[in-house]
C-alpha cells in the first residue's frame, strides 16, 4: 500500500497562514484579528484561507495551540500506568515545565498573544488532563460507577493544573517541593475516591 503524500504546496500555504496569524496575534488582540487581516499579512485570498481553516478559531487551535503547545505536553502526560505519587509528581512537574518553557519562549511582544490564548489553552490542557486521569482511574478502579470515575478525573485535572498555574503565580518553591507539600491533600483524596 503507498502512502499518499502530501502536496508540499498545502504544507507552504499552511505554515503561511499560521505564521501570518501568529504575527498577528504580537501586534493585535486575538478579537481584533479579522480573516481579512490574515489573508493580507500571507498575501493569500479567502477562498484559500477556507480551503484549510473554517474560521480563525480553527487556525488558532490548529496552528498556535494544537500543534505547537498542546501535542508537546499531551506526549509528556500520556505514558503513565497507575495514579500514585510518582505519576502525579509527574504531571505536576510536566505542567510546571511547560507554564516555565512558555513564559520564557515568550518577549514582551509576545505577552499579548499569550494573554488572548491562555484560557484556551488551559481548558485544552484541562481535558487532556482529565483523560489521563479517567484511563489510569479506568484502570485501577474498573468497578466503580464510569460518572464516578469521569468526575474524579475532572476535580483531579482541574486541581492538578491549578496548582501548577498556583505555583507558577504565587510559589517560590521548586515544583518539586510544591507537590510534595500538596500530595497528602491528592492521595487523601484519591485514597478516600478507592474507598
Amino acid at each position: 500500500m503507498q502512502d499518499t503524500k502530501v502536496d508540499p504546496r498545502i504544507i507552504r500555504t499552511r505554515r503561511l497562514l499560521m505564521d501570518a496569524f501568529s504575527k498577528l496575534t504580537i501586534k493585535k488582540d486575538f478579537k481584533d484579528i479579522t480573516i481579512k487581516d490574515i489573508t493580507d499579512e500571507a498575501t493569500v485570498n479567502r477562498a484559500t484561507f477556507y480551503s484549510h481553516f473554517q474560521d480563525k478559531y480553527d487556525l488558532m487551535d490548529a496552528g498556535i495551540i494544537t500543534e505547537d503547545i498542546i501535542e508537546n505536553i499531551v506526549e509528556n502526560l500520556s505514558h503513565y500506568d497507575q495514579l500514585n505519587e510518582e505519576s502525579i509528581i509527574n504531571i505536576f512537574v510536566t505542567l510546571t515545565k511547560f507554564h516555565t518553557d512558555l513564559a520564557t519562549q515568550l518577549d514582551t511582544k509576545c505577552r499579548r498573544s499569550y494573554a488572548s490564548f491562555s484560557s484556551i489553552i488551559e481548558q485544552k490542557l484541562k481535558k487532556e488532563l482529565e483523560k489521563v486521569f479517567y484511563s489510569l482511574l479506568l484502570k485501577q478502579q474498573s468497578k466503580l460507577d464510569l460518572e464516578a470515575l469521569k468526575i474524579g478525573a475532572a476535580v483531579l485535572s482541574w486541581g492538578i493544573y491549578g496548582a501548577s498555574v498556583d505555583w507558577k503565580h504565587n510559589s517560590s518553591l521548586s515544583a518539586e517541593q510544591y507537590i510534595k507539600i500538596a500530595l497528602p491533600f491528592i492521595v487523601t483524596e484519591i485514597n478516600h475516591f478507592k474507598g
